[in-house]
């Protein structure tokens, strides 16, 4: 269930989805908010509780509530203890969430098991200059709404153009490639994706620098990524696999940037699942 609570800090938007202990806390990536559980399914299939806050600047969670990565990750720790939460199974990352997730593990050790980075950014320079100022003028809180608008109509009214455009963006292979690849459902899918997605206020605020924190992290962490990401280049993965001392890096053959929608994401979630569960 979707809630918004008031916090010392400020308010924050976050869904806790209850199945039971423990709880696996996830941090979505760029343009999402806690009200979508994209990637996911894979923790909720082996019955973890999930809780997703939106992160500063999306949804209902302002950007003056824990406007820095260092500053949010230890917001959702007052999270947690709000909500009674006195155990962390795993933190996830996804995305433009790595950073935050990272963070939230090497500063609340003591709440934190694991860590899960997928597809993530982590502190290698990100975007290039190009496409960081490209963002910065197509994505701002005001701006965004038309580019985000054009992406919803495209959605609705040309969904094959949509699908090309976004996932050509999102992949490093021939989008026809990319696509040929995708089912019916995970069209559909991706579809109903695009229309609900935003950048609010959210998405230029995760191009500032942060602290690299990988030196601190001591959880075992597990970083998964595909080399034809078109959206974070692998590089990114790597380095934060060498970074961090217990890592390990599933190297994915999806197609793009979602490598849930991969053929291979059944065999990547159950290594997801022995790792959760420390059998692996």
């Amino acid at each position: 269930m979707l809630r918004t609570t008031r916090l010392a800090e400020g308010p924050v938007e976050y869904r806790l989805d209850i199945r039971a202990d423990p709880v696996i806390v996830v941090f979505h990536g760029g343009h999402l908010r806690a009200g979508i559980a994209v990637g996911e399914d894979v923790f909720a299939a082996a019955g973890y509780s999930v809780l997703a806050p939106s992160r500063p600047g999306y949804g209902r969670t302002p950007l003056s509530t824990g406007t820095t990565v260092t500053g949010f990750a230890d917001v959702v720790g007052d999270l947690c203890a709000h909500l009674g939460i006195t155990r962390v199974a795993a933190v996830v990352g996804i995305s433009g969430g790595g950073p935050t997730a990272a963070t939230f593990a090497a500063r609340h050790a003591g709440l934190v098991d694991r860590l899960v980075l997928i597809s993530a950014v982590g502190w290698l320079p990100y975007p290039d200059p190009v496409t960081r100022l490209g963002a910065r003028i197509g994505f701002n809180g005001v701006t965004g709404r038309v580019t985000w608008g054009l992406v919803h109509a495209l959605a609705r009214f040309a969904p094959s153009m949509c699908l090309r455009m976004m996932m050509g963006a999102l992949s490093t292979r021939p989008v026809g490639e990319v696509l040929a690849g995708l089912d019916s459902d995970a069209r559909a899918g991706l579809l109903t994706l695009f229309r609900r997605m935003r950048s609010g206020r959210g998405f230029v605020n995760d191009l500032r620098p942060t602290p690299d924190v990988t030196a601190l992290v001591d959880q075992p962490t597990l970083v998964i990524a595909t080399r034809t990401d078109g959206g974070v280049p692998f590089a990114q993965s790597r380095s934060l696999a060498s970074s961090i001392r217990a890592a390990e890096l599933i190297e994915s053959h999806a197609d793009s940037h979602m490598v849930w929608l991969g053929a291979d994401w059944p065999v990547v979630g159950e290594r997801i699942v022995a790792f959760l569960k420390g059998t692996s």
